[in-house]
């Protein structure tokens, strides 16, 4: 191949590299800032885009992605004067490419050290143990200081957390030992108010045992007295009983006698006795009226007459036997 045909060759290739190179496809989630002729141009997003060869150039490429940064520990001092190491990470979003690209040198830095002095100045305002018990606080405020700070240029700040706060080897030491001193005096509190709650508790137990005792002991007696008291009643009403049976057989006994003595009088007015068999019975009832306790009787005359009768028998028989021997 001849000199001319060899360069017609490499002119050929290069206008069809140059043509290649001016189809340049933007991915998802990112940003090409053009410049023209110097000069800021336009912001392709993602899709296919044709630049002008010699005349357009990309000044950078920007993604649209948050991004994490953490940043390495900064010395920082209390209101208290304790020096101390922090650490943040940071959160960001580049929201406006345009400005990301122009606005600042070194956006990193630039946030390193903002992020850095804004701590600085919110630690010198609290003192250490506020430091120690307030993340979220500092937090708060310093994401939303570099939020205002780095609106300018483009970037989106989400949020600023504290890794690691490290106060001074020496001030470690005391607060372990001020840990524990809280610890034991939480154990000791916590030993003593157990002991106070078991001896309540067993007072009270002692306490209810001593109720239940005495009403147990109450219950006894009035259950005890509730018994002499129905043995009682039980007892008055046997005797009660017994007396009006005993009564009752009496009364009957009387009857049976009114009645045998009725039987009798009946019987013998059917019989129709004559006087001198009415005068020997009443013999035989002043003689059972005799062997009473009375001291003074009364004889009628019909049983005085009767006895001299029974006196004169007793002689004649008396007589006959004299005779007999």
């Amino acid at each position: 191949m001849d000199p001319l045909g060899i360069i017609v060759l490499i002119v050929i290739v290069i206008l069809f590299a140059l043509f290649v190179r001016c189809f340049r496809i933007v991915p998802q989630a990112h940003v090409f800032v053009i410049e023209r002729l110097g000069s800021f141009h336009a912001e392709w997003e993602t899709g296919l885009h044709i630049l002008v060869p010699f005349i357009d150039r990309i000044a950078g490429k920007v993604s649209l992605k948050e991004k994490v940064v953490d940043f390495k520990p900064q010395p920082v001092i209390t209101k208290d004067n304790v020096t101390m190491q922090i650490d943040t990470v940071v959160f960001y979003q580049v929201t406006d490419a345009k400005q990301y690209i122009y606005g600042v040198e070194r956006p990193l830095a630039a946030i390193e050290n903002l992020s850095a002095t804004t701590l600085r100045n919110i630690i010198g305002e609290m003192e250490l143990d506020a430091t120690l018990t307030s993340r979220d606080v500092i937090n708060t405020k310093i994401t939303s200081i570099l939020d205002q700070a780095t609106d300018r240029w483009g970037i989106k700040v989400n949020r600023v957390e504290l890794k690691n706060i490290l106060p001074p080897r020496e001030i470690q030491d005391a607060m372990e030992k001020q840990m524990k001193a809280e610890r034991e005096r939480r154990e000791k509190i916590l030993q003593a108010e157990g002991d106070k709650k078991s001896q309540i508790l067993v007072a009270e137990g002692e306490k209810e045992s001593q109720i239940l005792r005495a009403q147990a002991k109450k219950e006894a007696q009035i259950l005890e007295a509730e018994a002499e008291k129905q043995a009682m009643i039980l007892r008055a009403d046997a005797v009660r009983e017994q007396k009006v049976l005993e009564a009752t057989g009496e009364a009957r006994a009387i009857e049976m006698v009114q009645e045998a003595l009725a039987d009798s009088i009946v019987k013998l007015n059917n019989a129709n006795p004559n006087e001198r068999v009415i005068q020997l019975k009443s013999l035989e009832s002043f003689a059972k009226a005799a062997d009473g306790k009375a001291t003074k009787i009364i004889i009628p005359s019909e049983i005085q007459g009767l006895a001299g009768l029974a006196t004169g028998l007793k002689a004649l028989v008396e007589n006959d036997s004299t005779k007999m021997q």
